[in-house]
């Protein structure tokens, strides 16, 4: 006797389904998700492409502004709009301008210290913008997903009860359709958490560097030597005097 090929039956349940047969509650579930699910895949890769940029530039600053014969002319070697510059920049103006009523009274290390911070926070302040979009959709999501599965078995069951049949196909398919919402909660959900500690630990690399570039450029503008890198000297810029540094 020949093998008889085994009868596919269509399967009248799945996504697609749940979208045609689905309310407006059902349907605005899977918007959400979708929509939280978009957000938080363009944060990551903005702020991915962002990192990226910052660390070449950390790179940059590395080779080619510490090689400079001054504090001047090493921010013009670096490009316009370059987070570095504008730290080094206000770096510049708050030692070329420390004079007036209101800074008088403020030690010029001091007023260099305050002006170096701001900088560094505006630049540590756009690194985590948008982070807690992905905070919110890691733990947000898998809730969304159960609240459309909630809404899934319960009409479901109402149906079953207003029809009168409690079979187990009446019962396992609109269940297990109603399941969908969770796992795709569940799906939007992780990549957000992962996505956000691994850009939360990239952050702090890079936050590292400005506060560290900081550091070294404030001590150069102050006395005229970078500080030491490590244990033994480190590089130090081209001998330059603090009162030199405009020219």
């Amino acid at each position: 006797m020949e093998n008889q090929p085994a009868a596919t039956t269509d399967n009248p349940y799945g996504l697609a389904a749940l979208w045609a047969t689905g309310d407006i509650i059902a349907r605005a579930v899977l918007i959400l998700l979708l929509i939280m699910s978009l957000a938080s895949w363009y944060v990551m890769l903005t702020k991915l492409w962002d990192q990226r940029k910052l660390k070449q530039s950390a790179r940059v600053v590395e080779k080619q502004f510490w090689s400079a014969p001054s504090i001047k002319d090493g921010v013009d070697r670096l490009k316009k709009g370059d987070d570095f510059r504008g730290i080094a920049e206000d770096g510049l103006r708050a030692a070329s301008h420390h004079d007036g009523r209101l800074t008088d009274r403020i030690d010029l290390h001091e007023w260099i210290t305050m002006s170096l911070q701001r900088a560094v926070d505006q630049v540590n302040s756009k690194l985590s913008n948008g982070l807690g979009l992905l905070a919110t959709v890691g733990s947000v999501a898998p809730f969304v997903g159960l609240f459309g599965t909630v809404w899934g078995i319960l009409n479901a069951l109402v149906s079953i009860g207003i029809a009168g049949q409690a079979s187990i196909d009446k019962v396992a398919g609109p269940v297990g359709e109603a399941l969908i919402m969770t796992a795709i909660g569940l799906f939007v959900a992780v990549p957000a958490v992962m996505g956000y500690n691994w850009l939360l630990g990239r952050n702090k690399l890079l936050q590292d560097a400005l506060r560290n570039f900081a550091s070294d450029l404030h001590a150069y503008l102050v006395s005229g030597a970078r500080m030491p890198t490590d244990g033994v000297g480190g590089a130090r810029p081209a001998a330059a005097k603090a009162s030199a540094i405009g020219k």
